[in-house]
C-alpha cells in the first residue's frame, strides 16, 4: 500500500513538473511552440477595419505567421496612396471612412502604409517598391506624413512638394504591462540595469529625437546614454524596427518590462482591451511632436493628395485624432 501511494505521489509530481505553466506564461518569448495564448495579442489588432477594400475575396490571416499588419487596402487600382508614419495606424480606418463620406469617388480606392517614417523614405527612394516576406509590390505614394521637421527636410531634398501641412501634436508615455509589475514611476527608472526595455531605433524612427530630449530633461545625458548606449550594448535595451507593433507585443509576451511610445499608442492598446497601461510623463520632462504631411513630388494622384491634405486638418479629422489623445496643431 505504501509503495502504491509513493508511486501515485511521484507520478503526480512528475505531471506537475511536465505541465506547461499557462497561468505564468504570458507569451512565446521568442520560442516556436504550440500557441496557448489569445490570438488577438498579435497584430493586426483592428479585425479587418483597417482595410479599405470593398471586395476582400478569400480571407487568409494567421496571427503571428501570415500577417501584413501595416499595409492596408486594395492595390489593384488605388486612387490615393498614403505613406503614413505608423504612430497613428489605429486612427486611419475612421479617418479614411470620414474622408470617403466627403469624397465618395475614393470609396474603396485608398491604399496606405504605416511603417516607420524613415523606412517609408527608403521605399520612396526605391520607386515605391517594397518586399515583405515572399511578396514584392509597388505602390507609388501621393502624400507622406511624419514629424514636421522630417517633412520640411524632405521638401528641402526635393522628395516632397511644399508646403508642409501640420495638423496635430502628440506627447510621450511609458508603456508597461498591466499592473506595472516592474514598479516604474518615471523616466529615471529606465536606467535601471535590471529593467528590460524596448526602444525605437534611432536609424529610422523619428520618435527617438523626442525620447532623447525627454530622457535628458529627466536625468541628464547619463540617463540618455544608459538607455541608448550601455543598455543596448548589454542587451537589456532592444531596438525595435517598428515600435508601434513590437513594443506592445513584447510587453504582452513578457519579453520586456517597459518602452517609451507615443501616448496615443498606449491609449489605443488600453482601448483595445489589451493587458497594457502607461505611466504618464510630467510636462516638464515630456516632449511634443508636431505631425505634418506634404504631397510627394511626382505624385500619381495629385488632386487626391491635395484633398487628403485638406481633410487631415478638418474638424472631422481632428475629432477622430482627439479620441486617442492627439491635440490640434495651434501654431502658425
Amino acid at each position: 500500500m505504501r509503495s502504491l501511494l509513493r508511486s501515485i505521489m511521484l507520478g503526480a509530481a512528475c505531471a506537475l513538473l511536465a505541465a506547461p505553466t499557462l497561468a505564468q506564461d504570458t507569451g512565446w518569448n521568442g520560442k516556436a511552440q504550440a500557441p496557448h495564448y489569445q490570438e488577438d495579442v498579435f497584430p493586426p489588432w483592428q479585425h479587418g477595419a483597417n482595410n479599405d477594400a470593398i471586395d476582400r475575396g478569400f480571407d487568409f490571416t494567421v496571427p503571428e505567421v501570415d500577417v501584413l499588419a501595416d499595409f492596408h487596402g486594395d492595390l489593384s487600382h488605388p486612387r490615393l496612396v498614403l505613406y503614413v508614419g505608423g504612430n497613428y495606424f489605429f486612427a486611419m480606418a475612421p479617418l479614411v471612412q470620414a474622408f470617403e463620406v466627403a469624397h465618395p469617388q475614393y470609396k474603396g480606392r485608398v491604399y496606405w502604409e504605416t511603417i516607420p517614417p524613415g523606412l517609408l523614405v527608403k521605399q520612396m527612394q526605391a520607386g515605391g517598391t517594397i518586399t515583405v516576406g515572399n511578396m514584392t509590390w509597388t505602390a507609388r505614394p501621393d502624400a507622406y506624413f511624419a514629424g514636421l521637421a522630417k517633412v520640411k527636410d524632405l521638401i528641402g531634398q526635393n522628395l516632397l512638394t511644399g508646403p508642409a501641412v501640420p495638423y496635430v501634436t502628440n506627447t510621450l508615455a511609458i508603456m508597461v504591462p498591466k499592473g506595472n509589475p516592474a514598479h516604474i514611476t518615471g523616466l529615471a527608472d529606465l536606467g535601471r540595469p535590471d529593467l528590460r526595455l524596448a526602444m525605437p531605433n534611432p536609424e529610422f524612427e523619428g520618435i527617438v529625437r523626442q525620447i532623447r530630449m525627454a530622457l535628458t530633461k529627466a536625468g541628464g545625458e547619463p540617463l540618455a546614454r544608459a538607455v541608448y548606449d550601455s543598455k543596448v550594448k548589454d542587451g537589456s535595451t532592444i531596438l525595435t524596427h517598428i515600435h508601434h507593433r513590437q513594443t506592445p507585443l513584447f510587453l504582452m509576451q513578457g519579453v520586456v518590462d517597459a518602452g517609451i511610445t507615443w501616448q496615443s499608442e498606449a491609449m489605443f492598446q488600453e482601448q483595445a482591451g489589451h493587458p497594457i497601461e502607461h505611466v504618464a510623463i510630467p510636462d516638464g520632462d515630456n516632449a511634443t511632436a508636431i505631425y505634418a504631411g506634404a504631397e510627394v513630388k511626382g505624385a500619381p494622384h495629385p488632386v487626391a493628395a491635395k484633398a487628403w491634405l485638406d481633410f487631415i486638418r478638418s474638424p472631422d479629422a481632428l475629432q477622430i485624432f482627439e479620441r486617442y489623445g492627439f491635440k490640434p496643431y495651434a501654431g502658425g
